[in-house]
């Protein structure tokens, strides 16, 4: 064992194992690409059995798929699983200290019966892609085994990080789990221009993790476990990198370029780089594009960590130059389930927390070479996309459409979206009136705004019919007491123009609305983090806070959805459709009516 591996925790030794590197596909000149989902086993830690698995070509991740700007591609998305749901299904009624799901094992009286006949029904969603909505990945949309699911994916936008992972109705989050899940990167020239590292020295990192069911004496089967506690949404116990628990990975004193995705169910990341000593590597770390592109200059990644919600992506220059021969961790500081509580730049990382779902922060470990005698060929470059610039309120068109959607939490911790629409004045009820789905707001030196609700499930009336090509600005309104909801938005990308904590004591969850003359209030917006300036398609929103994000709906037609990626909230209804028509079908079909919310 290397000296730098620390003793086995439990049962599994930390950095034992070499990070894997996931297979790359490139259409050929036709412009296609089979890939099968099929069965496999594949071993997610040296010390384990083969764990089954349902994946993309065999390997978990699945291979990451390259492409060019404008590069038509047709996937055929082949559904040949030829066994059984690969993992183990629970549920603890009751939270336990620390968290059950964080245990391996679980009592087989807690086990669901259910989950064994669950059917190899699929349907890939291209995460960030703009395309049709008969090739986005509906997710009632799912096919059999023995079936395909044919997909066309224009292209046609920046150099980005997309990724592709299941999507079916109600399942979401247990095919993910079985392993359907990889990484979808999109070149352009201006990315061509920078030079950045490559090749070897270009590192994929998807994060995610997962639980393991136990023998009768306590050791891990390798068999995979879905285990829920109470209302809170799965966390696991084990940290997996490129699909393998706690590995190393061995670098050169140069600059690499690592492109980070968290795909877990519902684990938040904080990432910090530590030295031997557990302390923060200050000044090498450098982030240089999100979810959906490209920034205009590097971020540097402060002590207070990278962030990264479920199905968010981050773009990283790391410089291990100055650091040869050293140890470096990749560690977790952040809690479960995420609060948007922000961390101290001196605050201990690294430490484990398992009375807030994080027993083993570790994540990886980074092993590098002794000094090299070949110069470094990259420098950070100034400015990374000469196109980018940052939107404001008043670079939107004044035309666009305003749309309302706030999130209720239940008083048996259900979450829901409430699809929004604003009540006339005339209509407003007299004060004191408390109504279910009826919400006040009111920004400090501006009038109250009255709200009711239109829709709260995901098979509800389709309230958000949008032009194709129109900007639209979202707000949306987090009421709820407890977690942090990442909000993905097919289709488009978009950017976040406000951020501001809003006084929510007047919702009342119980009769589900506000005293009419009791608004949920707002004051002065935060300043926008510079690592959320960039574009994006999943934005998070804390309890009390409200966020506007604006974005053009161009590209493509048809029906999308938005949903909460944290997937057992998505599986559990926080989920809605919208459309995007062209203007001249939405000017003569009456079942459209007129386009809500447009206009200041």
């Amino acid at each position: 064992m290397p000296a730098s591996t620390p003793p086995p925790t439990a049962d599994l030794t930390k950095f034992l194992d070499p990070l894997r590197i996931p297979a790359v596909l490139r259409p050929g000149p036709d412009g296609e690409l089979t890939v099968r989902q099929v069965s496999a086993e594949v071993r997610l830690h040296s010390q384990l059995p083969p764990t089954p698995m349902w994946t993309y070509e065999g390997t978990f991740p699945g291979p990451t798929i390259e492409v060019r700007r404008g590069q038509r591609l047709r996937v055929d998305w082949q559904n040949r699983v030829s066994t059984p749901y690969p993992a183990l299904v629970g549920h603890v009624p009751q939270i336990t200290a620390p968290p059950a799901e964080n245990v391996p094992g679980i009592d087989p009286a807690l086990l669901n019966p259910d989950g064994p006949k669950l059917p190899p029904w699929l349907v890939v969603h291209l995460h960030g892609a703009v395309t049709d909505g008969g090739h986005d990945g509906w997710t009632d949309n799912a096919v059999h085994a023995g079936r395909s699911q044919l997909s066309e994916y224009p292209n046609d936008q920046p150099a980005m990080t997309l990724w592709y992972h299941d999507h079916a109705m109600g399942v979401t989050r247990l095919n993910v789990l079985a392993g359907l899940a990889g990484m979808y990167l999109v070149r352009d020239e201006e990315e061509d221009r920078l030079r950045l590292p490559s090749g070897e020295f270009e590192v994929p990192l998807v994060l995610c993790d997962r639980n393991l069911a136990t023998t009768p004496d306590g050791a891990p089967t390798g068999q995979l476990l879905h285990k829920t506690v109470g209302p809170l949404p799965y966390c696991g116990r084990y940290t997996l990198v490129n699909g393998v628990i706690w590995p190393h990975h061995p670098v050169q004193p140069r600059w690499y370029r690592f492109r980070v995705l968290n795909a877990a169910n519902s684990r938040p990341y904080r990432l910090h780089l530590v030295d031997e000593a557990n302390q923060r590597v200050p000044g090498v770390v450098w982030q240089i594009g999100s979810d959906a592109g490209l920034f205009g200059t590097p971020v540097p990644v402060g002590g207070t960590g990278l962030s990264l919600a479920p199905a968010e992506r981050a773009d990283l220059l790391v410089d291990f130059t100055a650091l040869a021969g050293r140890t470096l961790r990749l560690v977790n500081s952040a809690p479960a389930p995420a609060e948007g509580t922000p961390i101290g730049e001196t605050d201990p990382v690294g430490v484990p927390d398992p009375a807030h779902r994080l027993p083993d922060p570790e994540v990886m470990e980074f092993r590098v070479a002794p000094p090299a005698d070949c110069a470094e060929p990259f420098a950070l470059p100034a400015v990374v996309s000469p196109s980018f610039r940052r939107l404001s309120h008043d670079d939107i068109p004044h035309d666009h459409g305003h749309r309302m959607l706030m999130i209720h939490q239940t008083p048996e911790t259900m979450f829901e979206f409430w699809e929004m629409e604003q009540v006339p004045e005339a209509e407003v009820p007299p004060a004191g009136t408390l109504r279910d789905g009826l919400v006040q707001l009111r920004q400090a030196g501006r009038p109250t705004a009255t709200y009711r609700r239109v829709a709260r499930e995901f098979n509800d009336r389709l309230n958000w019919r949008v032009m194709e090509d129109a900007w639209e600005q979202w707000t949306i309104v987090n009421l709820a007491p407890l977690a942090l909801h990442p909000v993905h938005i097919h289709l488009i990308r978009f950017q976040i123009l406000t951020r501001a904590a809003c006084d929510t004591s007047a919702m009342d969850r119980t009769a589900g609305g506000t005293p009419v003359g009791r608004p949920v209030t707002w004051d002065t917006p935060a300043v926008i983090a510079a690592a959320e300036q960039g574009w994006k398609d999943t934005v998070t929103v804390a309890p009390g806070e409200l966020v506007r994000v604006a974005g053009q709906f161009t590209g493509a037609t048809g029906k999308y959805m938005y949903h909460c990626h944290i997937l057992d909230h998505e599986d559990d209804g926080m989920m809605r459709p919208f459309t995007v028509s062209p203007m001249a079908v939405m000017a003569l079909d009456p079942s459209m009516g007129p386009m809500p919310g447009h206009g200041h």
